[in-house]
């Protein structure tokens, strides 16, 4: 029989990238799909017509148990990091579908702002790291054990206490996530791509204090390889590697890349004044007070430090990035940003000569 995949979130941006490379690697596998609405199920089903559509929200937890249940691999990426109604619906349903003869898997999706814990607690932003970089391998347990007040910590607690012989878990932690995504529905990410709106909005880059946090990035294309090596890992059950890829070492950091928000808000700036669309190349330092109010709490993550290395992919799954690095997409982001604001090269000059 063909494995059968469920998969949530799959018009958001991760999700619906995600199942364009699972069904283009395995167009054999079963796939159902959550989806909120028949308008949304219309924008899924014509371009994947044999998926099969359920209806509902991540609230409704008799759905997600049943579907979890029936299913051989479970891909949450809706809300996955912070809806833990969700989260404990999908486990109740693995735990009543599945043994340890033939076991569930539950693909979760979590997120480097769980990194950030530190700078947090400490109200550090714009500054250098001041902890060592996370590290998924030889350092897991730093990982699966952070303080409970870190992002994404209590549903993250609940996928890792979920993990049993019939139940077999593997969190998926990107960091930036970039690049165009191929899904039926949200194929724009957000912190790079909000750093340029609010930079051609506002006519200058903003940076956090001194601009020295860092963090990692991945391809999104990157991202979801790694979602297709963990399902064919499922499939394949190869109990040799059970401690290796799933359970309390399951948690797999997806980085491809490294930047230091600073910097990246100057290479903004500077692209974003070469094509026309700023009058400005020099970034704005902004308080952290003076960013929230501009732009809304999810301009903080400019400011705070997210790093570690992906090492348990590459190792045991063989995974291998090929997708251009964040410098590189910098100016199409800048481009698609302007063209969804309406504006067109030279743009700043055209407003300057009108005045």
């Amino acid at each position: 029989m063909a494995p059968k995949v469920f998969i949530t979130g799959v018009t958001g941006y991760i999700g619906g990238d995600a199942l364009y490379a699972l069904e283009k690697a395995h167009p054999e596998y079963e796939y159902t799909a959550l989806v909120r609405s028949s308008d949304t199920g219309a924008q899924v089903a014509s371009v994947y017509p044999k998926i099969r559509l359920v209806y509902g929200t991540l609230d409704d937890t008799e759905l997600l148990e049943k579907e979890s249940a029936s299913a051989d691999i479970v891909l949450h990426t809706a809300d996955s990091s912070d809806h833990a109604v969700a989260a404990k619906a999908i486990a109740k349903g693995l735990a009543s579908g599945h043994t340890k003869a033939n076991p569930g898997f539950w693909l979760h999706t979590s997120g480097t702002g769980i990194l950030c814990w530190k700078d947090m607690e400490t109200s550090t932003y714009g500054e250098p790291p001041s902890q060592p970089p996370y590290d998924d391998l030889d350092n897991v347990a730093g990982l699966t054990g952070l303080p409970d007040t870190a992002f994404h910590r209590d549903v993250d607690k609940l996928v890792l206490g979920s993990a049993s012989d019939s139940i077999k878990t593997a969190i998926v932690c990107p960091p930036t996530i970039y690049g165009p995504g191929r899904g039926p529905g949200n194929q724009r990410s957000r912190q790079v791509y909000n750093l340029v709106q609010a930079t051609l909005e506002k006519g200058q880059a903003p940076q956090l204090g001194r601009g020295l946090t860092e963090w990692d990035n991945v391809y999104v294309h990157d991202l979801s390889a790694l979602f297709v090596l963990l399902a064919e890992a499922a499939v394949a059950n190869r109990t040799e590697l059970d401690a290796k890829l799933w359970g309390k070492e399951g948690y797999f950091l997806a980085e491809n890349g490294h930047h230091v928000w600073g910097e990246i808000s100057k290479e903004v700036g500077q692209v974003a004044f070469s094509k026309g669309y700023v009058k400005v190349k020099e970034t704005r330092v902004m308080s952290v007070d003076e960013a929230k109010e501009a732009y809304g709490f999810e301009a903080l993550t400019w400011g705070l430090n997210s790093k570690g290395f992906a090492k348990r992919a590459r190792k045991y799954l063989g995974w291998k990035p090929e997708g251009k690095s964040l410098k590189d997409e910098i100016p199409d982001i800048v481009d698609s940003e302007a063209r969804s604001l309406g504006l067109k090269p030279g743009y700043a000059e055209k407003a300057a000569g009108g005045k």
